[in-house]
């Protein structure tokens, strides 16, 4: 699982992202809980994940292009810059008054990271190679991602009434400053920064044309597409849930953390099956077992019974999203891998945006509970028609 540490710069790209995550998972339980204590309200809560996914919708495919067109790594730089500045700007924030900022923010922040996520994906193969320190760089930002919401979320609620929601913020600002300063400190490197300058449509269209010839490819982005769009669902509830039925702050952060304790302890299995498993019955099994999880979450009472349903949440959906980055690395030619890699995050921001409008809306017509089990029950059947459709080798 280590193999990647054997890269210098992979370390710092690794250091960087382990930084501005641990930063902005400080506010992950921050920002909604003070927007549903200022407004009361579960779809003023929800807006937040939309805000946090509507530039994903607008930007992600022209971003792309860009991507392979601009030296990845100053991207990634601009990005982290972009999101600090943002970020800052919710020092202004004091009552409810300003609650139109917050989504300002978001919006802005997301900006950036529709920016670095394609980038990211695009240069670590540059970077380690496609071979199986690949799938150890990506079973190792897994473990990252789970460390850091082990931590994070739970610190975040934590602090939250103890230094208070401003100090949050400037923790999260300085993280992105951090973050592109560890950046800066690789070593430049091929990849990107063609200096096309040909039309937008034109490269757009080869990454369309990509998916739409490469089976896996088009495959994974339909089964991650309706795996996230169900996420953002219950993302979007889980704080009211929270709130109303577990306890309060405090208990959303354990639940968060026993994400996180689920995304670390399936980082080594996702790097232990995706160079031996098929495509199909790994990235549909552990979709169609997130959903279950997300059944068995919303149906706990108490902060006890839903932890376990949160470890397991965590374990499957680690398997499931790295499963989902690596194949597409693997299968995309590296030149047009940002172009990609933005589809498919584009894809995914839709369905991420849709679930977090349709999910409170749904559990305003008939309850929290039964919209995550029809968000969980949507998930376990595209799972399963993922295992059936998918093809049995990485490449086809």
């Amino acid at each position: 699982m280590f193999e990647a540490f054997g890269v210098r710069d992979f370390r710092l790209l690794w250091f960087a992202r382990l930084v501005s995550q641990l930063g902005s998972w400080l506010l992950v339980v921050a920002v909604p809980v003070q927007v549903f204590v200022l407004s009361g309200s579960v779809t003023a809560t929800g807006l937040t994940v939309a805000a946090e996914f509507l530039p994903g919708v607008v930007l992600g495919p022209v971003v792309g292009v860009w991507v392979d067109r601009w030296d990845r790594r100053r991207v990634m730089v601009v990005a982290d810059l972009v999101r600090g500045v943002a970020v800052g700007l919710l020092l202004v924030v004091q009552g409810v008054g300003e609650l139109w900022l917050v989504y300002v923010v978001l919006v802005v922040e997301s900006s950036g990271t529709v920016l670095f996520r394609p980038a990211a994906q695009a240069h670590t193969p540059v970077v380690v190679g496609t071979g199986s320190r690949l799938s150890s760089a990506n079973a190792l930002n897994a473990a990252t991602d789970g460390v850091v919401r082990l931590v994070g979320a739970a610190a975040g609620g934590a602090l939250l009434g103890w230094v208070g929601f401003e100090a949050l913020v400037v923790l999260d600002a300085g993280s992105y400053v951090v973050s592109a300063v560890a950046i800066l400190s690789t070593a430049a490197r091929g990849g990107g920064g063609t200096g096309s300058t040909g039309r937008v449509w034109v490269d757009l269209r080869w990454g369309l044309e990509f998916l739409r010839s490469n089976k896996t490819a088009r495959g994974v982005l339909a089964v991650t597409s309706l795996f996230l769009g169900a996420n953002a669902c219950l993302s979007a509830l889980l704080i009211p849930f929270g709130v109303t039925v577990l306890g309060g702050g405090g208990q959303i952060g354990i639940v968060l953390s026993a994400l996180g304790v689920g995304f670390l302890v399936g980082a080594p299995v996702m790097r232990g099956l995706v160079d031996r498993v098929e495509p199909g019955p790994l990235l549909g099994g552990a979709v169609a077992a997130t959903g279950v999880g997300f059944i068995a979450l919303f149906s706990a009472s108490t902060v006890v019974a839903a932890v376990p349903a949160a470890v397991g949440i965590g374990v499957v959906g680690s398997v499931a999203l790295g499963t989902a980055q690596t194949v597409v690395q693997r299968v995309t030619p590296n030149e047009g891998l940002g172009r990609v890699s933005s589809v498919v995050f584009t894809g995914e921001a839709v369905a991420t945006v849709v679930g977090a409008v349709v999910g409170p809306a749904v559990a305003q017509a008939l309850s929290l509970t039964w919209a995550a089990y029809l968000a969980g029950a949507v998930t376990v059947l595209g799972g399963l028609a993922g295992w059936a459709a998918l093809p049995r080798a990485a490449g086809q």
